[in-house]
């Protein structure tokens, strides 16, 4: 019989009474509605943060930088890069607590501008909230980016600062939270954009096509040939920008989960068969598949798949990914020309057409009866819904930058002299020659 009075037995009692409180904190921290951060969905967020970093610099600049002409490669290298470092720095200043910091119905709030108030120990699920904002801030990075395809070889470098810095700040961050914040109008409305369809591409590509037409047309287009300077570089950075792609799509689920995994697949499949699509077309209309539509057509691909890729499954895929390599063709091969806008790297074209083809073709192939993961999902009443939500993003991202564009034209100027063209940006504005010619 055991003595519950001897030392052994009352040191026995304490070790259980020590073993059940500290099983019991786990639980405590649970009912109170902590989140524990794990390992494995940090490590992943981490990576895909840096792979949606890299499609910026150096994917998105190598892309771009091939097709224009030699004397403004550096150019447009200097405007990734200072995009990059601007965003950065907005963000932190008051960028994320625009978008994330509350639960306005257009904006989040200012309660975490200079990032006040997070720490190591701040979570969001399951990732900590550090992790979090650096993921969303390279969102923030490559959208403004992407409309340095329209004002290509023509803009101020002092005037890109401003439009940059302006176009994030009234146009991306209010766009960001109605979609994604708590509390969002879009978001409440029921818009579905898993990694960016509305947010990054239709805003994105609906500002380029304004900037295109205020800064009016490059010196001798549409009649004087201008060649891209390497073909070779713009189909490297597309490569980039497909890989580091899966960080984009597969991240937006911000876990390493069966979620994340379909959208790898399905961002792949689609991305293939609008590079199909693209080539098939042009091969038959040219009688040669080029290396520029190749990449530009697996970029559709990408776009056009964005927004879905954490509902379809993939058939769906393949049906948006056919989609994307089609009409995106037609807009920068045929709808250019009719309309005469010279939107020298198709900002427009590839992703503000491709991101609205995306963002309604979502509404369809999210529904689990077309292999989708939205279970009872109306697919017209989700139409509309996404209709509304590409449509008022298109019309709030184009006034907005209407009055940005003149304004800051109005201050400082948009558009560099006709002798600074015609030398080349990279000299002219940078003193410096990207490429020897």
């Amino acid at each position: 019989m055991i003595d519950l009075r001897s030392p052994s037995s009352r040191m026995l009692k304490t070790a259980v009474i020590l073993g059940l409180l500290v099983s019991a904190v786990p639980v405590v921290a649970l009912a109170q509605g902590e989140s524990p951060v794990d390992s494995g969905d940090t490590a992943w967020m981490l990576i895909a943060s840096v792979l949606v970093l890299f499609m910026t610099i150096p994917g998105l600049s190598l892309f771009y930088a091939g097709l224009v002409r030699g004397k403004n490669v550096l150019s447009i290298m200097m405007q990734n890069f200072a995009t990059v470092a601007l965003i950065t720095v907005i963000w932190v200043i008051y960028g994320y607590s625009v978008a994330f910091g509350g639960s306005g119905l257009f904006i989040g709030g200012f309660e975490k501008i200079f990032l006040l108030g997070v720490g190591v120990e701040s979570t969001s699920g399951t990732i900590p909230e550090m992790v979090f904002i650096f993921f969303q801030l390279t969102f923030a990075i490559i959208t403004p980016a992407l409309i340095i395809g329209s004002l290509a070889e023509r803009m101020k470098f002092s005037a890109f600062l401003w439009f940059i810095g302006l176009w994030s700040t009234f146009v991306y961050l209010p766009v960001a939270h109605s979609v994604w914040g708590d509390g969002g109008w879009l978001a409440n409305l029921g818009v579905l954009d898993f990694a960016g369809g509305t947010v990054v591409h239709i805003n994105a590509g609906i500002a380029g096509l304004i900037v295109a037409l205020v800064l009016g047309k490059r010196r001798g287009y549409p009649d004087t040939k201008l060649p891209s300077n390497s073909v070779v570089l713009t189909m490297v950075g597309a490569g980039m920008l497909w890989v580091g792609w899966f960080g984009f799509n597969a991240g937006s689920g911000l876990a390493a989960d069966g979620v994340a995994g379909m959208a790898a697949v399905v961002t792949q499949i689609a991305t293939a068969t609008a590079t199909l699509t693209w080539m098939f077309i042009e091969w038959a209309r040219k009688g040669k598949p080029s290396g520029v539509g190749i990449a530009t057509g697996a970029v559709a691909g990408l776009v056009a798949i964005t927004p879905a890729s954490g509902f379809v499954g993939p058939m769906g895929a393949l049906a948006i990914g056919l989609v994307a390599g089609a009409l995106p063709y037609w807009a920068v091969v045929t709808l250019k020309r009719k309309l005469g806008y010279d939107d020298a790297l198709d900002a427009f074209g590839v992703h503000g057409v491709a991101g609205f083809a995306g963002a309604l073709l979502t509404g369809v192939f999210a529904a689990t009866a077309l292999g989708g993961s939205e279970a009872g999902l109306d697919i017209g009443a989700q139409l509309g819904i996404q209709a509304i939500g590409a449509s008022a993003t298109l019309i709030y991202s184009a006034v907005l930058t209407f009055v940005i564009l003149k304004i800051i034209d109005a201050v400082v100027g948009l558009r560099v002299s006709e002798q600074e063209e015609t030398e080349g940006l990279d000299m002219s504005l940078h003193g410096e020659e990207g490429f020897a010619l």
